[in-house]
């Protein structure tokens, strides 16, 4: 696969299929993270796979009850907006993405495989998100969707932590990442132009350049 259609076509795949994802992608994917950079090459993470029915059978409820309070508090006045009107684009949008990370909770003991990164003494997250998107680009050269979350150790942190057995030795969930074969098709994220959201040597210095339309992969554009 072409490295930029990965990087672009990379985006949240929560609405997967149950069928097992192979030993062998698996250890493909796991690979690939381990190779990114990593502070002072200190490798201070640890990675839990998840696919014991028992163990999603535990996890499910707290997330579900997670992505509850999600929309109860961070997304409250967004939602609510997006209810009082719904033709905007902004709007639908909003509602799109609600549907499809309610989906996942829904249906979060059929995804077969989901990813727990832990770090130790990095709060910041700066050596360990690297690693785990490069676990979603190999996921995605794999033919595999994924999609990462933090809420469940936002909420929910010391139940998953007692579960897996974490010892307190200052390791701290940083996300979960869903994997499974997608049930939709790939296509370039929709996301406003770069020249909107980037800048050259100040805050609101002018960029240089604009790019209105994605410079990778024109065929088909979607959330």
């Amino acid at each position: 696969m072409d490295l930029r259609d990965a990087l672009y076509t990379t985006r949240a795949m929560r609405r997967v299929r149950p069928d097992p994802i192979p030993l062998e992608v698996q250890a493909r994917i796991l690979d690939a993270a381990i190779r990114a950079p990593s502070g002072g090459n200190a490798q201070a993470w640890r990675f839990v796979l998840v696919d014991s029915p028992e163990l999603k059978s535990e996890l499910g409820p707290l997330y579900r009850d997670s992505i509850a309070k999600l929309w109860e508090t961070i997304y409250k006045d967004q939602l609510a907006k997006a209810a009082a009107t719904p033709e905007s684009a902004a709007s639908i949008g909003m509602l799109k993405v609600q549907r499809s990370a309610q989906w996942l909770a829904d249906h979060y003991e059929e995804v077969p495989l989901f990813l727990f990164a832990f770090s130790r003494n990095d709060p910041s997250g700066g050596s360990i998100y690297p690693a785990v998107w490069s676990a979603q680009l190999a996921a995605r050269a794999e033919g595999v969707g994924s999609a990462l979350t933090s809420v469940l150790g936002f909420f929910h942190g010391d139940e998953v932590r007692r579960l897996f057995v974490v010892p307190d030795a200052g390791w701290m969930i940083a996300s979960m990442v869903s994997f499974g074969y997608p049930k939709g098709r790939w296509a370039v994220a929709r996301r406003r132009p770069v020249d909107e959201v980037a800048a050259r040597n100040r805050w609101d210095g002018e960029l240089g350049f604009s790019v209105p339309e994605p410079l990778w992969g024109l065929a088909d554009k979607e959330e």
